[in-house]
Order: C-alpha cells, then sequence, then structure tokens
C-alpha cells in the first residue's frame, strides 16, 4: 500500500446504498477492489439526502425514508495507480457518476505510526 504526499488524484464514485455487484453491496466491492490493487486508501460515505439522474430525492428523514439512500466512495493515491484503477470502476459503474479530481495530501499516515508520535 502506498502513501502519498504531494500531488494525487481523487477518485469520488457516486452510487445508491442499495446498488449490488453479484449480490453483494456494490460500495463494498470497489473498496474491496482498491484495497485489493494496493490503492492508499478508500472510505465510504452515507448521504443523508440527495437525488441524481432519476431526478427523484432519497432522503433520511423519518417521514420519507428512503431505502436507497446515496453514496460516495472516495479514493486517493498516486495519479498513475488512480489511473490504472479506472478501467475496474468503468466494469462496475459504467451508468454512475463518477468524478476526478486532483488534490495535495499533506500528511499520509497509518494509525499505527500516528499512535507511536503521539506515545513520544
Amino acid at each position: 500500500m502506498t502513501r502519498p504526499h504531494g500531488s494525487a488524484l481523487r477518485v469520488t464514485i457516486f452510487v445508491g446504498e442499495c446498488d449490488t455487484h453479484h449480490h453483494k453491496p456494490l460500495y463494498s466491492e470497489i473498496v474491496h477492489r482498491a484495497h485489493r490493487a494496493g490503492l492508499a486508501g478508500a472510505s465510504v460515505f452515507k448521504g443523508i439526502e440527495g437525488f441524481g439522474a432519476s431526478s427523484l430525492i432519497h432522503t433520511s428523514r423519518l417521514l420519507s425514508l428512503s431505502e436507497d439512500l446515496p453514496v460516495a466512495i472516495v479514493i486517493i493515491d498516486e495519479e498513475a495507480r488512480i489511473r490504472a484503477f479506472l478501467p475496474q470502476l468503468d466494469e462496475l459503474v459504467a451508468e454512475r457518476l463518477v468524478i476526478l479530481d486532483e488534490c495535495e495530501v499533506i500528511r499520509s499516515a497509518g494509525r499505527h505510526q500516528d499512535t507511536e508520535r503521539r506515545a513520544r
């Protein structure tokens, strides 16, 4: 696994909470593939409200409780590594919104390293 520092690329994939790939949550499949590809990190964020191409509003409010809330998967790594991973995303999310943007990593430490620094 790499730990990017400086210039990096962030890919954000928007899917629905109920989207699946071979009976498994799509967001989970994407995270596991990113992990197997050795990418620096991936996180899944569950939205509380949103709409997309269908123009249907999905919300977590009690009166209109949706079972298909928006989910964003964010993956950050060096540009070359992200671009090498894109074909796997094409296979999984052909009809969904995928955003690439440049970012700058100012700190990247694993939890173990971070704990050791605090102990000193």
